[in-house]
């Protein structure tokens, strides 16, 4: 069997727990953004975590050796294919949870450092494989509106004032690690810069945060407004010397507020 046959077996195993309400196909494979390294990313939408034995059961139908109730970042499964080798990612989540998630950000407006979108993202272009009582196509069509206004200027607010502006920004940080010659801070706040730079960028083409991989990319690919010297200077910022950082974090602040 293919991938695509085992996953529609998984499906039918999966929709059999009594807490399971809606199984989604998600990342890059929903996307159609998936290359050779991509894994299949299964959200189960759920009223409490099935049972953690009956998991690993269903598991051990199509892998060896599964990684049963593995909590990386949420409640989750992850194992390979037995017959494929194709990478599954199983996580668990509560179908209230994602539907406030949804609710407070692309409904009610509020922003966050960085990655304020994801989880809209994420529903947005879920591929919904079993949904009980439609109550996922239901969040997922909240999601299917135009960009909204007051939500694209509290992202850009609120992540630019930390970017450099407010005492203790991002900036303010990368200069005293810099200083301290802190090498996992410097990485840390450069990372955490970028974040909210990544932010601001989509809000202002009002496109919904993608994530954190393969972002230059998708940015290229998707935003019609991008600052001068945008990929070199987001490069330099993530790996480039580290004297200079504060230097690229200029450039890359100022170019961008030209655009806005």
């Amino acid at each position: 069997m293919n991938s695509q046959e085992i996953l529609n077996l998984m499906v039918e195993d999966y929709s059999s727990l009594p807490e399971v309400e809606t199984i989604v196909l998600g990342g890059s494979s929903a996307a159609k953004s998936a290359d050779n390294r991509s894994d299949y990313d299964i959200y189960i939408y759920c009223n409490g975590d099935p049972d953690v034995e009956k998991r690993r059961q269903i598991a051990l139908k199509y892998s060896d050796n599964p990684e049963i109730d593995n909590h990386y970042f949420e409640t989750g499964d992850v194992y390979v294919l037995r017959d494929t080798g194709k990478p599954i990612d199983i996580m668990y989540r509560s179908t209230d949870w994602i539907e406030g998630c949804v609710r407070r950000v692309w409904i009610d407006g509020n922003a966050s450092l960085g990655y304020t979108t994801c989880f809209v993202d994420n529903v947005n272009k879920s591929k919904i494989l079993y949904d009980k009582n439609g109550k996922f196509a239901e969040i997922q069509k909240l999601t299917n509106t135009p960009y909204p206004d007051k939500l694209a200027k509290n992202i850009i607010d609120k992540n630019m004032s930390f970017m450099k502006g407010v005492m203790f920004s991002y900036y303010d940080q990368l200069n005293s690690a810099e200083k301290r010659n802190d090498m996992v801070s410097i990485n840390h706040r450069s990372a955490a810069f970028l974040a909210s730079y990544f932010d601001v960028l989509f809000a202002h083409n009002r496109v919904m945060n993608p994530g954190e991989k393969r972002l230059v990319e998708f940015a290229k690919n998707n935003c019609k407004d991008l600052p001068e010297d945008f990929e070199k200077d987001v490069n330099n910022m993530a790996v480039g010397p580290v004297e200079d950082r504060l230097k690229t974090a200029d450039k890359l602040i100022e170019n961008l507020r030209k655009i806005l």
